[in-house]
């Protein structure tokens, strides 16, 4: 009889091997189907410095700095007290022209792989280590002023750099892609390059890259208390830019362990906000707030989200989720989560409490259903079914219908289907598309 403790073991080496990812090279995301429509083109308009297959990023992190063997800049699973800013380089296609990029964004059947590859790694400016000191003045918690000096110098160094970069796109936007479990830095800068370029290279791209990826078989466990150690800083981060008055609005997409680590800083925000009798959502100018493939209990999620009416924080509240999501399901084992995981919620998990709550309030609030292995998908570079907002062709074409159109669901031009009160569900081949001419 095989005991507990061997049982967790296996459940905990499973999980480790099932999120570990792949070998080799880094290839491009299939192409999301809504840019097979030739009738389109989402890159004609852009301005002639983002017609290029290099991608230059912005990211904040709270990784420790290291150098690799060449006395390069890398950063690793080591947990920083002070966040980085800079920029980073993706290039989307070794030894590709534009043109040669834009053919094979333009189709599923590439001549050749486009090997994704990045390059330099430039931090601009770090900040002072957090939480600052502080004492009690007048009945008043006051921050020590040169550590608060120093943060704003700080924030104004990196408004700075995001003004130049806003001045290339007509769109004052952010999209802050934040990443899950193991993901090193380069993974996280490869997930949004792709996914911007797909977007139509709108606004500016930003990666918050977090001290994930700790190797063996406590990395889960270490990469776990990462994501609640970092939940500060990106508290931080999402109230800085959203002070800036050149930014419009700001897209946060979040992905796996992430998930997490976003709902936990939207919530301390929103309460913090509400507190002072602000409304949230236009402080914050949070239009999209996405997680994918969440790896957070089900009941704690309803308690954090429905409980501090985290939806009525964004405009857009929107969660993907997948029954065939074979990470989640280890979650689940691993947790022993009672009602399971967000990240294969669906409205078989419904129960009348949390209907009634759906039924009276779901404007901006949907879950997006995909069935992936029982719906015939399947993607060699994510056999698992985890990475699907990306890899399924259908479901990040939904996601750009939404970041790039600003579409709701079930709209002509975003055409899911309605399963149940919040419940989206995407059809196969969707969505219905023309064939270049």
């Amino acid at each position: 009889m095989m005991t507990v403790s061997r049982k967790f073991s296996l459940i905990v080496i499973g999980m480790v091997l099932l999120l570990w990812g792949c070998g080799g090279p880094r290839l491009m995301m299939p192409t999301p189907n809504v840019h097979l429509n030739g009738e389109q083109d989402s890159f004609h308009n852009l301005n002639e410095d983002l017609k290029q297959t290099e991608v230059k990023l912005f990211y904040v992190t709270d990784r420790m700095p290291e150098q690799d063997d060449e006395g390069k800049l890398r950063y690793g699973y080591g947990r920083s007290a002070s966040l980085a800013f800079g920029d980073a380089v993706v290039d989307l296609g070794d030894n590709f022209a534009w043109e040669d990029l834009l053919e094979a964004s333009r189709t599923q059947e590439r001549l050749k792989p486009v090997e994704l590859t990045l390059g330099k790694i430039t931090e601009h400016i770090r900040g002072p280590k957090t939480p600052f000191p502080y004492a009690m003045v007048d009945g008043k918690i006051v921050e020590e002023p040169s550590w608060v000096e120093q943060g704003a110098q700080t924030a104004d160094a990196f408004r700075k750099e995001l003004i130049q970069q806003l001045a290339l796109t007509p769109r004052k936007e952010i999209f802050i892609y934040i990443h899950g479990f193991r993901n090193t830095f380069d993974d996280a800068a490869f997930a949004m390059a792709e996914l911007w370029h797909f977007i139509g290279r709108i606004g500016v791209p930003m990666v918050y890259t977090w001290p994930a990826g700790y190797p063996g078989l406590f990395g889960y466990t270490y990469d776990r208390e990462s994501s609640e150690f970092t939940v500060f800083h990106l508290r931080t981060v999402l109230k800085l830019i959203s002070g800036f008055p050149e930014v419009d609005k700001i897209h946060v997409i979040a992905h796996s362990r992430g998930t997490d680590v976003a709902i936990a800083a939207l919530r301390e925000l929103t309460i913090e906000m509400r507190a002072a009798g602000l409304d949230p959502q236009k402080k914050l100018k949070l239009h999209n707030f996405i997680i994918a493939a969440p790896d957070i209990d089900l009941q704690v999620a309803v308690q954090r989200i429905s409980g501090d009416h985290l939806p009525l924080s964004a405009k857009r509240f929107t969660i993907y989720a997948s029954p065939d999501d074979k990470a989640i399901g280890f979650a689940m084992k691993l947790f022993q989560s009672p009602r399971g995981r967000v990240g294969t919620y669906g409205p078989n998990v419904v129960d009348e409490h949390l209907r009634a709550g759906l039924e009276f309030g779901k404007d901006n609030y949907s879950v997006v259903m995909f069935e992936g292995a029982s719906g015939g998908f399947v993607y060699e570079g994510d056999k698992y079914g985890h990475s699907y907002f990306r890899n399924a062709p259908t479901v990040s074409s939904d996601v750009v219908l939404m970041l790039r159109d600003d579409l709701d669901p079930g709209t002509p031009e975003r055409p899911l289907e309605r399963i149940d009160l919040n419940f989206w569900k995407i059809p196969p081949g969707y969505p219905a598309v023309k064939p270049a001419p």
